[in-house]
């Protein structure tokens, strides 16, 4: 098997059957459930550990602006929040908190994310995560969806799956 392709692939050369979808480098749900066991739990525990992770980040850049981000602490609340979850994707295609879960991100193809696909996917979960109506559908469809996939997962064709041994 190739580095930079997961072991469980499907070789999109010999996979015809009516199974192939455009997520065709996933693991399947039906097949291969172990990968999505418990996601949906782990992911709203790793945003817990991150939310806290990020607040205390952004207590600490609080007086290294000389107070004045006390004016525009949402402001800069969803700043930090970016940035920290978009450089730990970008890394690891994971922020500390899925790692701590033992979840990682997969593109539509399998791979890891690149800091591309990272700054797309925290893009999308920022703008759904200011919005409640979006919100709330994508954590239903996390939970109802075979692959675990919320809102600007299934646009952006990627899931989380329990890091692969």
């Amino acid at each position: 098997m190739y580095a930079d392709r997961p072991a469980f692939s499907i070789d999109p050369d010999r996979d015809t059957g009516p199974a192939r979808d455009f997520l065709w480098g996933l693991p399947d749900p039906d097949r291969q459930g172990a990968f999505y066991a418990g996601v949906p739990t782990k992911r709203a525990l790793a945003w817990l550990a991150d939310t806290v992770l990020v607040t205390l980040l952004t207590l600490i850049a609080v007086p290294l602006t000389a107070f004045v981000g006390l004016f525009f602490l949402p402001l800069l609340f969803v700043t930090i929040g970016f940035v920290y979850r978009w450089s730990t994707i970008a890394g690891g295609s994971a922020t500390w908190g899925m790692r701590l879960m033992g979840i990682e991100f997969r593109d539509r193809n399998g791979r890891r994310f690149d800091s591309g696909m990272a700054f797309l996917h925290t893009l999308g979960f920022v703008l759904i995560a200011t919005t409640v109506i979006p919100q709330i559908l994508s954590a239903g469809l996390m939970l109802t969806q075979p692959r675990g996939q919320g809102l600007h997962d299934l646009v952006l064709g990627t899931t989380a799956i329990n890091r692969p041994a």
